[in-house]
């Protein structure tokens, strides 16, 4: 498969130099990054692949998932502004652990003026598509930038039966004081949403030299936002990888939750996802 994004060579994203990750990364490579941190199961998540092998990744993940055991939920990439999108949600559907969709609206700003996907807000080909998940009985993955955290809060307040899971904590990139209040302004327009729920992962992208302590306050207004039963912790490996192992992402989240009941943090590390992704253990 055709991963274009992790393919181009001397090429610096936003995220950092993708050079040490430019290889195969598969489950065995995941369980031997995992070290000490327990991890009953893992939701695959849509990794950008060229469009026209979106199937077959949805396929081989499928596979891996029968190999392995520890895959147990599969969000798809599909482009629901095309004409053969319900075709091409029929193949994925195929796949029995197939829940949602993901189609990223917003990466980081100067991309995004590159590929235009953040005009996805104010497509009508878009909000069709996303309706026609409700009744196939699937969630939306959404990533996008703190700016239009609003703007797809109106959109999506439309289409309030979708299940929908916001990525990345909404993407924290603008650290001053002003960045923070319109990330947190955002969140909050967003969590109004009944069917949402606020993944936290991803911090280092933005953050290339992350401590906890600089974390720190991300992680706390993103769970007062939403509230632990609306939180997940995720790990974004292996792309969290260029700056911490696994151990450190995910011990620093359990760290920064440790003031938090035990109900609480099985929420948000085991039973949001669970109940969002409907995995079967």
């Amino acid at each position: 498969m055709n991963h274009t994004w992790l393919a181009e060579k001397g090429v610096i994203r936003f995220f950092g130099d993708p050079e040490p990750i430019q290889r195969n990364y598969h489950v065995p490579d995941f369980r031997s990054d995992q070290g000490a941190i327990s991890v009953s199961a893992s939701v695959h998540i849509q990794c950008g692949v060229a469009s026209e092998d979106s199937v077959r990744e949805t396929t081989w993940v499928q596979e891996q998932a029968e190999e392995y055991g520890l895959i147990k939920a599969i969000v798809a990439f599909c482009d629901l502004t095309q004409p053969d999108y319900e075709s091409q949600l029929d193949l994925h559907q195929a796949a029995p652990l197939l829940r949602g969709v993901r189609q990223i609206v917003g990466r980081d700003a100067k991309e995004d003026a590159k590929t235009g996907t953040n005009v996805l807000l104010e497509d009508n080909r878009f909000q069709a598509g996303l309706k026609t998940l409700i009744s196939r009985n699937l969630s939306f993955d959404l990533q996008l930038t703190p700016p239009l955290l609003k703007s797809a809060a109106i959109v999506f307040g439309r289409i309030d039966a979708l299940p929908v899971a916001l990525c990345h904590a909404g993407s924290p990139q603008e650290f001053s004081r002003d960045g923070m209040a319109e990330w947190e302004r955002g969140l909050r327009a967003f969590a109004e949403l009944p069917n949402t729920i606020c993944k936290i992962s991803g911090l280092g992208m933005f953050d290339h030299n992350w401590t906890q302590s600089s974390i720190r306050d991300r992680v706390l207004r993103t769970i007062d936002v939403f509230g632990p039963d609306r939180i997940a912790f995720g790990s974004n490996f292996p792309v969290d990888r260029l700056y911490a192992n696994y151990e450190k992402t995910i011990g620093a989240f359990y760290e920064l939750t440790e003031e938090f009941t035990a109900a609480e943090r099985s929420d948000m590390f085991h039973n949001v996802a669970a109940g969002f992704y409907r995995i079967a253990e």
